[in-house]
This record gives structure tokens, sequence and C-alpha cells, in this order.
């Protein structure tokens, strides 16, 4: 049965900055996460003149259980989106941007990760001062399309667990839990400062939650983020308990207990939410981010 006093309540603001941000976006012809994914936190994030551009598209080859970004057969064909989107962040003047991607599963070469590493290097060109968080796909797992983004050293890498690995066949039939984890691996391996999200109440148990924060520290993540599951339409996953508050902290307790530089950890917590915050920590404590 559903825990509704805890469901969370989003708040519809829209000021001149949201505007702004949306005016930005739809000049340069680009795309984000915020309105493809529905993500509750539009409002509050455009009102603070941030935004998770979303490149290669809007068309994602997976169909994700819990994800509302349209899915079907990618037509984008755009060498000029990784310039496109360096001119954005630097018209919104952000000292820290967060790019994601839809997955691109048909581009055998690569899976777009040339694509990535263009808009970082574009990015670190034309906006200096400006911090890189990406916020990547799986790539199926290629070493090679992996590195490219390494290579091109964003300040902050991410790829999202995305929920606990016992119910992960169900929430994301075309990917695979251990591959993420091994994502991860190999971005802390490689010396870059390295984050992963969770979605709760989907059907996972606290303990589960627990181990997965632990498999996530040992993997070598700094950044953690966990947050509850809405289900974005009516042909998405149930939401299957809305997690208390105090379940929440919990959540960041430990976390912080066993060794993470950052725990976001709140009903409306997504992955890049508060994001330039997080980067902003972490630079007092590492010379790595400027």
């Amino acid at each position: 049965m559903l825990q509704k006093e805890y469901k969370p309540k989003i708040k519809l603001q829209i000021g001149k900055n949201y505007k702004f941000v949306k005016d930005i976006v739809k000049d340069q012809n680009l795309n984000t996460v915020c309105a493809e994914a529905n993500c509750p936190n539009i409002y509050e994030c455009w009102n603070r003149g941030t935004a998770t551009l979303m490149i290669l598209g809007d068309t994602c080859t997976r169909a994700c259980g819990f994800c509302a970004v349209k899915t079907g057969k990618p037509t984008w064909d755009d060498p000029l989106e990784p310039t496109r989107t360096a001119l954005a962040v630097k018209k919104m003047h952000l000292k820290h941007v967060v790019i994601t991607s839809v997955d691109r599963d048909d581009l055998k070469g690569d899976y777009g990760s040339s694509i990535w590493a263009k808009t970082i290097n574009e990015i670190h060109r034309k906006v200096p001062g400006c911090t890189v968080e990406v916020l990547t796909p799986d790539f199926r797992g290629d070493h090679t399309a992996l590195e490219k983004v390494f290579i091109a050293e964003p300040e902050i890498f991410s790829h999202n667990l995305e929920c606990v690995e016992r119910i992960s066949k169900a929430v994301r039939t075309q990917s695979n839990w251990q591959r993420s984890l091994n994502v991860l691996k190999a971005s802390a391996n490689y010396g870059l400062k390295t984050k992963t999200g969770l979605m709760v109440g989907l059907g996972e148990t606290f303990e589960e939650v627990i181990d997965t924060m632990k498999d996530a520290y040992y993997a070598g993540v700094s950044i953690f983020t966990i947050g509850q599951y809405l289900q974005p339409t009516t042909n998405h996953l149930k939401v299957q308990r809305y997690v208390s508050n105090e379940e929440f902290e919990n959540y960041k307790y430990f976390g912080l207990e066993i060794g993470f530089e950052v725990v976001e950890s709140g009903a409306l917590v997504r992955s890049s939410y508060h994001a330039d915050e997080q980067a902003r920590l972490i630079a007092k404590r590492s010379d790595k981010l400027v």
C-alpha cells in the first residue's frame, strides 16, 4: 500500500531565468533531459539558470520502464551539435554544466562517444571557466568508446545504476546492472571524479539500497544521489511505495559514513539536481576542479 503522506509535491514556479534558459535552448536547437524526461525539478533548476543539456537527439534506442524520453529509430544527424551546445553554455554564463544523452545503440562504431568527446572539448575550449559533468549511457560497455569520453577529461563522470540489482532487468530490460557498475569502475580507475544515482520506490528493500551504496563506493564512486521514483505516465512502471524523509536521511547518513564525498538524498533528488553545488563542494576538496 502506498504511503501517500510522503508523496512529494512539485512547485510550479516560472520566473525570468526560466524563460531565459528556455529561449537559449530553443535558439540553439538543443534538447534537455529536463523537458524530455518530465523532470519534476525543471522549474526550480531553470529558475536558477541551470539545465541538463541532452545531446545525440531526442530519441532513445532503449525503452526503460521508468523513463519518459521517447524511444524509436533515431534520425539525428548533427555534427555541429557540440559547437552549439558550447555556445549555449557560454550564453547561459554557466560555471558548471551537465551533459547527458539518449542511448544510441544504433551507432555501432562508437555509440556516439566521439560526439560526446567533441562536446566536452568544445565546452572546455569556448567556456574555459566552466566545469563539465557528463551523465553518459553505458556505450554497451565498449572500452574504446568509454575511453574517448575519459580522454576528454570531464571534471565529473556520471553513469546511473538507476536501481538495485535484483529488479534491474524489469526496470531496464536492455541494460545490464553489472555492466553499469563496471563503467563506474573504469571511470574511477582512469582517475575521474565519479558519480552515480539510484531511484527508490520500485520494490527494493532498505538493505538492498545499503548494499548498492556499498557496491558503488567500492567501485570508486565519490558522489551518490538517491531520489523517489515518480511514474511519468500510465504506461510506465508503477510506484511501489513512497519513501519517507527519515529513510532518505538514513541513506545520506550511511553514505557519508562509509566515505562518499557527497550524498544527495531526498524525494525530488535527481542525477543532476544541484549538480553545480556538488561541483563547488568537490572543488574545495580537490585541486582537479577549478
